[in-house]
C-alpha cells in the first residue's frame, strides 16, 4: 500500500460506534464491469447505429443513474432499455468480489445493518443480488429511480439512514466513485472509497475520503475496530 493510500486510512472513523454500513453495489460488492461493457455496446449499436461505442467516456461516470449519463453524454434515452435487457440477459457472469460474502457475514454476526444504495435501478439491483443468493443479508435494497434524485445528491443516502433507523454518525458509506463520496458527505455520514474494483483510484484520493480500503478484508477489520 503506498504512502498516499495509508495518509487516507483512519482519518475519520465515524463519530459515535458504528451501526451500519451503507454499500455501493457494483464495484463494491460486484465485479459487473464486462456485463456492463457488453450491454452498452449492444445498447448502443441497436439504438445509435455504427461507429465505436464511447464506453470510455461512459465508464466515467460510476455510480450515476443511467439516464443520467445518457443526459450527460448526449445519448439517446432509448439506449436504457436495451441496456437494462442486456444486463438481466447477462447477470449470471457478474460475481461478487472475493472477500465480500466473508465481510458481510461478519459484520452482521457483530450486529451492523446493511443497505445498498444503487446507481442501478431498484428492481435490477435486487434481482442482481437475489441471483447471487445474498439478497437475504441486506435489510435495504435502494435504487437510483426510487428516490427523487440520484447520487451525488444524499437523496438515497438519506433514505437508506431512514429506513435502518440510524443517525448520520452511526453509519459509513462505501463506493467506488467520487459520486457515491459526494453523496455520503451530503447525508452527513463517513466516506469510505473502495479501490478493488475497475475505478480509477487517483480521482477517489484526490476526493479526500475519510477512509480509502485496498480489499473487503481491509473494510471487515477497519469496521470491527471503529463498530460496535
Amino acid at each position: 500500500m503506498d504512502a498516499e493510500l495509508m495518509a487516507t486510512k483512519d482519518i475519520h472513523p465515524p463519530r459515535a460506534a458504528l451501526k451500519a454500513v451503507i454499500f455501493d453495489l457494483d464495484g463494491v460488492l460486484v465485479d459487473s464491469f464486462d456485463v456492463m461493457r457488453e450491454a452498452f455496446y449492444i445498447a448502443y449499436r441497436e439504438v445509435v447505429g455504427g461507429g465505436e461505442p464511447p464506453f470510455e467516456e461512459y465508464s466515467r461516470h460510476p455510480g450515476r443513474y443511467f439516464p443520467d449519463i445518457m443526459n450527460m453524454m448526449g445519448l439517446p434515452l432509448e439506449m436504457e432499455a436495451p441496456f437494462v435487457r442486456e444486463s438481466y440477459r447477462l447477470a449470471d457472469r457478474v460475481r461478487l468480489f472475493d472477500g465480500v460474502t466473508d465481510m458481510l457475514g461478519a459484520l452482521h454476526e457483530r450486529g451492523l445493518r446493511f443497505a445498498v444504495a444503487t446507481g442501478k435501478s431498484g428492481p435490477r439491483a435486487r434481482s442482481l443480488l437475489e441471483g447471487l443468493g445474498v439478497l437475504p443479508m441486506f435489510d435495504h435494497v435502494i435504487g437510483s429511480d426510487e428516490v427523487a434524485r440520484a447520487k451525488p445528491a444524499p437523496d438515497i443516502v438519506l433514505r437508506a439512514l431512514d429506513l435502518l433507523g440510524v443517525e448520520p454518525d452511526e453509519a459509513l458509506m462505501i463506493g467506488d466513485a467520487v459520486t457515491d463520496l459526494a453523496s455520503a458527505r451530503g447525508a452527513g455520514v463517513t466516506a469510505v472509497a473502495a479501490l478493488w474494483g475497475e475505478s480509477d483510484p487517483e480521482p477517489l484520493l484526490d476526493a479526500a475520503p475519510d477512509a480509502a480500503m485496498e480489499s473487503p478484508a481491509d473494510l471487515l477489520a477497519w469496521c470491527l475496530e471503529v463498530g460496535p
